[in-house]
């Protein structure tokens, strides 16, 4: 197993201090080879540095994991039940994920805590501040905590809508956007009903004559006064009278009219019996009363019994009307597909799409206007938002030219080209196609990223755009994981210092191998792996500046340290710009 220790101390060996609007700790339990992390990170600039399976790549992974990547049980270390990651923000000064905590009422005083714990079974929990939430918030959360830029996050730059969304952070346009988009989705809405009242309106006669028969066929049951319940119990009756009168004249008989054995007469009998023996046994005198009430009951139940039979009469039209009734019910029912208690509600269902048809030519003026002046406002917002695009992409691709000439594309320009689309059919994001493209060579035609740039260089123009924009983005910490790779010499030392830069107003955390790059960090955490008989260690900890040297040297020149590489690493460190 793997234990990972950290040891948060600075150079002069005091505790480090936090920074407003940023990742202030990441602890990890029981993922992959990780038994367990506590880290606390620091404002600015901090990189990570290490052998090559030291165990730096299990600290982005967990990362993502916290943040919302799709997680299985394959990352919990063996032997154990769950893994879980931690994570601690400071939002002291992250306004945009401030609002989306309070507008989901998971505010906690200006603190996120974020907890993701993966099951054995695969199935994973994620929390807001101790509080559940679905992976689609923790998603909508993380966007606005975190950017993580992998070692191939610069493909992305290769699609459309990615280059499009840069060119509207850099030029503010968001709530430009969301105004354009929230009226594309009216108009959309609209535009379908419209299509779908006219595409009906076809065979509009029709299916209104269909509905008028429904109707009129429903109507014949009397609906305002439709009692299936009542129906049901008068045909059940009827059905069983001659049964009903048999078995009632027989218990009047029974209760009453038998001369010699009704119930009657019996209890007559009990009452004068007892009466003789109260005589002798006071304490009889309550049974008597009892049955003396029992008879005076019994007569009343046969009177009533009596008086039911005799207003009891066949009714054979009666009958016959139910019959009809209940044969037509059960008919319309199998039609409709419904309960019969429930033909009422189809009638009005019926009724209301049928008022639809009726009155679907005013809907159909009512949409027609509403969609042309849907229509004709989206197509103001489009307009301004494709004359800001216009006006920023012009700085925009200035900026990344002249950063991308430093980066060692001396003869490189960078070019936005912004196309509106032939046809005016409103679409989500506005009308412009935007379109990156770069020239290597000057006299040779701009071409799209896709076509001209190599891997190399897609990094270089990655990193350009980055820092290009980020004074434009509310993330509080950006994630290079080796975005440096296939660079060296001097223009890793570039790439270093416009990472430096970015963190003048967030965190920045930067996985590399470059001393260059490592060279610029304000902070530098080390991991490092350890074996002893039965248990592997990793240790994480902030470097002092003479560990600092050592390490820088150590990229530079490889396992063996010389005088001239602990030299040239000191003096790197040295002239590092503040």
């Amino acid at each position: 197993m793997i234990f990972f220790r950290y040891f948060a101390l600075n150079s002069t060996g005091a505790a480090a201090t936090t920074a407003e609007s940023m990742l202030l700790n990441l602890s990890i339990t029981d993922l992959a080879v990780v038994k367990g992390l506590n880290l606390d990170l620091h404002t600015g600039m901090s990189v990570l540095t290490g052998e090559t399976g030291a165990g730096k790549s299990i600290l982005l992974t967990a990362l993502g994991l916290a943040l919302g990547d799709r997680a299985d049980s394959g990352y919990i270390r063996p032997e154990c039940k769950r893994a879980e990651i931690n994570l601690e923000f400071d939002l002291s000064d992250a306004p945009h994920a401030q609002q989306w905590l309070q507008a989901n009422d998971l505010d906690d005083e200006q603190q996120c805590l974020i907890r993701r714990v993966i099951n054995e079974d695969g199935r994973s929990k994620a929390y807001i501040n101790n509080r559940s939430v679905t992976l689609q918030s923790l998603q909508e959360l993380s966007e606005q905590l975190v950017e993580i830029h992998g070692q191939h996050a610069h493909l992305t730059l290769l699609h459309s809508d990615e280059q499009r969304r840069l060119l509207d952070v850099f030029a503010k346009n968001q709530a430009l956007v969301d105004s354009l988009n929230s009226c594309y989705r009216q108009w959309h809405t609209a535009h379908q009903e419209l299509h779908a009242l006219l595409k009906a309106s076809t065979d509009q006669t029709e299916r209104e004559q269909l509905l008028r028969y429904q109707i009129n066929e429903l109507q014949q049951l009397d609906l305002a006064n439709f009692n299936y319940a009542a129906l049901l119990e008068e045909h059940t009756k009827l059905a069983n009278l001659e049964q009903i009168l048999t078995i009632g004249q027989a218990q009047v008989e029974c209760l009453y009219e038998n001369d010699q054995h009704s119930v009657n007469q019996m209890l007559q009998h009990s009452i004068n019996s007892l009466t003789q023996l109260c005589r002798y046994a006071p304490e009889l005198q309550e049974l008597c009363s009892m049955l003396t009430e029992a008879q005076i009951q019994t007569e009343e139940a046969a009177l009533q019994l009596r008086r039911f039979l005799k207003v009891q009469d066949t009714d054979p039209q009666r009958m016959a009307m139910l019959e009809g009734q209940m044969e037509m019910i059960q008919k319309l029912s199998r039609k409709h597909r419904v309960s019969p208690d429930a033909l009422p509600t189809t009638v009005t269902h019926i009724a209301l799409e049928l008022h639809g048809i009726t009155h679907s030519g005013e809907r159909i003026a009512e949409l027609t206007t509403h969609t042309e002046q849907l229509h004709l406002h989206y197509a103001e917002l489009a307009k301004t938002l494709s004359e800001s695009r216009q006006h920023s992409a012009k700085k925009l691709q200035q900026q990344i030219s002249d950063i991308i000439k430093e980066l060692g594309m001396a003869q490189g320009e960078f070019l936005i080209d912004i196309a509106a689309q032939a046809v005016n059919t409103p679409k989500l994001n506005g009308l412009d196609t935007v379109t990156f493209l770069v020239s290597a060579n000057p006299g040779l035609p701009p071409k799209s990223l896709a076509k001209v740039a190599s891997g190399g260089e897609l990094s270089r123009i990655s990193l350009a755009i980055q820092v290009s924009t980020a004074h434009d983005k509310s993330t509080p910490t950006m994630i290079f994981d080796e975005v440096d790779a296939g660079i060296g010499g001097g223009i890793a030392e570039i790439v270093g210092q416009k990472l430096r830069r970015l963190s003048h107003n967030r965190q920045v955390l930067c996985v590399t191998h470059l001393p260059q790059v490592a060279a610029q960090a304000h902070q530098h955490l080390y991991v490092s792996k350890s074996h002893s008989t039965d248990v592997t260690a990793s240790t994480v900890r902030l470097l002092e500046e003479s560990e600092r040297i050592e390490e820088i040297a150590r990229m530079l020149g490889g396992v063996k340290l010389t005088a001239n590489t602990l030299a040239h690493a000191k003096e790197m460190l040295h002239s590092v710009a503040t």
